[in-house]
């Protein structure tokens, strides 16, 4: 037994003493220094305190969270590859794949793994382009439901590897919908696949278990669509996402990670980490329109994939705070919450809703022929329910609530979903998690953003694409939104950058995303950076990005002293003999990030420093100048030097950005721009109020 595994079982046993078992301590990470065991709440609190012991985290459940999107993002199918793109392997965390997907992931044309992969295939049948699957389930109970294996029983792993690294599939479509062909961002990469979601959700252990095994087994990229369903803002140690990362960039394995699904609230983000790349969710140009039509002849257009028909020329309305069940009061029936509606009331009518619900919370609807949503929210994500179904704004649900209260005998029909065009694309969903970042205010979160909202990807087929158990609409492909779609997006771009640049390390492969990126435009998206970093992906730019600003281990070992650790429990957590001093406890401000925050009292005097590095990865011999845009003239923004001259590839040089001056603003943006004549490297800057 490995010293570790020693301190580990007489660390519990201390903890235990005579109620110590074999099967308390239940999992061991091998590539960082962790445990998982079965403890109360008083038990681990007494760990807590234990010298050697930087954190205990609770197992907590999370949820997992392209016919047109890689088009939309002038990305085309002919665009030059790397040879080396079929070496590279793809590690997605997820709920498991569904291989046989109608093409999406069948191995012919590939040859064997590349010879650096180390994993293997438990309990699944692999091929040359689903060369690793393993699951994991430490503790935890299996549902009925559950397949135990690889093999995704929900749909949401199958969609996500598929969009990151899917084989082109012609003529892909949900029930005619979205029909086109689909394709991930990098086809020729290889995909390995840790299944950690379950029908009861993503597991604290599991998830640390599977990027334990990614990193052992040697993927290329780790991209996890996987989040929390609350608001949290866990400290850098406290969060399985930043530990997992923090571990694979040690290795030189950069973390895709969602931004996660709870905006448009401010400071809703929690995946801050700086080594790893936090995705935003944009929209695409395609927008999946119904009709409604109402008895006295008036047609409404609304939002929703709606597969169904309708079957008869009118159907009666009802609204559903006159039908509550037995036991639920009007207010609660009114928004057609999961069974409050009267199913004798409502059996083959349409029911009108104030507000919107996703399809779990609304299921079969007790049995209604329909179901019209109400609300406030914008008409954005057009989800798929079980029944037939349509979203209207709050201004044509007024004309719907005045028609039903009007006639004796309201009728009602919704209509098959149709494509359209959405102009305005691409802004920020409202779900997409916002900023400002509460473990480092001075860090801007997310990075970046791609496209999340109506996205044609593979599914699983034993999985209704509602979701709803029941529902027998089932199918290869299925059309999801939320950040879950975002990341695999950026995986695929970090991949394809990979695959033109093999040694680049992890914050070289960020840095080249995000000081690529296409601006967003701030009058289409309220937060401005807080809601989209720096900006939404551009893949053919950035595998020529010009400079880039890297950072390593050290780095962020020095960023970490500057936080507050100590040299115990650093040393804990990275597993080297790096140690704290006061030369190493490095502000945040010197971090080497593609990007520039500060958090200041409003009308506050500042002057900050930051320090940074670029490395020369374009033209051998070429001279940048500093392009600083806009800002209010209570700031000054200045770059020293503002001129830098580069005579080999790989040079670095330094300068400094300062910011002095004042804000009467919530937020002020500006941006960083190094612009040699051919390159444009641009920088986000941000000044706030917290």
């Amino acid at each position: 037994m490995e010293i570790t595994e020693s301190f580990h079982t007489s660390m519990v046993q201390i903890v235990l003493g005579s109620k110590f078992a074999s099967d308390t301590l239940l999992h061991r990470y091998k590539s960082f220094n962790g445990f998982v065991a079965r403890l109360t709440k008083e038990e681990s609190e007494r760990m807590k305190g234990m010298d050697g012991v930087v954190s205990v985290i609770p197992d907590r459940v999370h949820n997992v969270q392209t016919s047109r999107s890689w088009n939309f993002l002038n990305f085309p199918e002919n665009v030059p590859r790397a040879n080396e793109e079929s070496n590279t392997i793809v590690g997605v965390i997820d709920s498991g794949i569904w291989i046989s997907n109608a093409n999406s992931f069948t191995g012919g044309g590939f040859g064997p793994p590349p010879q650096k992969w180390k994993g293997t295939c438990y309990n699944f049948t692999c091929n040359n382009k689903v060369i690793g699957a393993r699951y994991f389930r430490i503790g935890g109970q299996f549902r009925p439901q559950d397949i135990i294996s690889p093999t995704d029983t929900g749909g949401h792993g199958s969609h996500c590897a598929s969009i990151a690294a899917g084989n082109r599939v012609p003529n892909a479509n949900l029930f005619g919908f979205g029909l086109g062909t689909t394709r991930g961002g990098v086809p020729s990469a290889r995909i390995a696949v840790y299944k950690v979601c379950w029908t009861s959700g993503c597991n604290t252990v599991d998830i640390l278990a599977g990027f334990d095994a990614a990193i052992a087994d040697g993927v290329d990229i780790i991209s996890i669509s996987v989040g929390s369903t609350v608001i949290k803002h866990p400290q850098y140690f406290d969060d399985e996402f930043a530990i997992g990362a923090f571990h694979a960039m040690k290795r030189g394995i950069l973390t895709s990670k969602t931004a996660d699904n709870l905006g448009p609230v401010r400071a809703s983000i929690s995946n801050v980490a700086p080594w790893l790349i936090s995705v935003a969710a944009t929209t695409i140009d395609r927008k999946f329109f119904s009709d409604l039509k109402l008895g006295n002849g008036q047609i409404i257009r609304g939002i929703s994939v709606n597969t169904f028909s309708p079957t008869q020329n009118g159907y009666p309305l009802v609204f559903g705070g006159d039908v509550p069940a037995p036991g639920f009061n009007s207010s609660t029936s009114s928004t057609c919450e999961y069974n409050s509606l009267n199913g004798a009331l409502v059996r083959g009518k349409i029911v009108f809703c104030d507000g919107y619900l996703p399809p779990p919370y609304v299921g079969f609807a007790s049995g209604a022929a329909g179901v019209i949503f109400n609300s406030v929210s914008p008409l954005l994500v057009a989800d798929v329910h079980a029944l037939p179904t349509i979203h209207i704004s709050a201004r044509d649900g007024n004309f719907v609530f005045n028609y039903l209260k009007s006639t004796s005998n309201p009728t009602a029909t919704i209509f098959q979903s149709y494509k359209g065009i959405d102009s305005s694309a691409p802004y920020i969903a409202p779900f997409s998690s916002r900023c400002p970042n509460k473990i480092t205010p001075n860090i801007l979160k997310s990075d970046i953003a791609a496209p999340g909202v109506d996205i044609l990807a593979a599914y699983s087929p034993i999985s209704p694409i509602s979701g709803i158990n029941g529902d027998s609409r089932l199918s290869y492909f299925n059309i999801l939104s939320g950040t879950s779609m975002t990341c695999p997006h950026v995986t695929a771009t970090a991949v394809y950058v990979k695959s033109f640049h093999p040694s680049w390390s992890p914050a070289v492969l960020k840095s080249a995303l995000m000081t690529t990126a296409t601006p967003l435009n701030p009058a289409l998206n309220p937060g401005a950076e807080f809601a989209y970093g720096a900006g939404q992906i551009n893949p053919l730019k950035a595998i020529n990005p010009g400079l880039v600003y890297d950072a390593g281990p050290k780095d962020y070992v020095n960023f970490l002293c500057g936080q507050g650790y100590t040299t115990q429990n650093l040393q804990i957590i990275t597993g080297d003999n790096n140690t704290c001093t006061s030369a190493n406890r490095g502000f945040v401000f010197n971090l080497n990030l593609p990007s520039f925050a500060l958090s200041t009292a409003r009308s506050s005097n500042n002057t900050v420093t930051y320090g940074r590095t670029v490395t020369n990865v374009g033209s051998a011999r070429s001279t940048y100048r500093a392009i600083v845009s806009r800002y209010p003239s209570s700031l000054n923004i200045q770059v020293v030097p503002n001129v830098l001259t580069f005579t080999f590839v790989g040079q670095r040089l330094s300068f400094t950005l300062r910011i002095q001056g004042t804000i009467n603003a919530n937020l002020v943006s500006s941006s960083l721009t190094w612009d040699d004549g051919t390159h444009q490297v641009r920088s986000p800057i941000v000044v706030y109020v917290p």
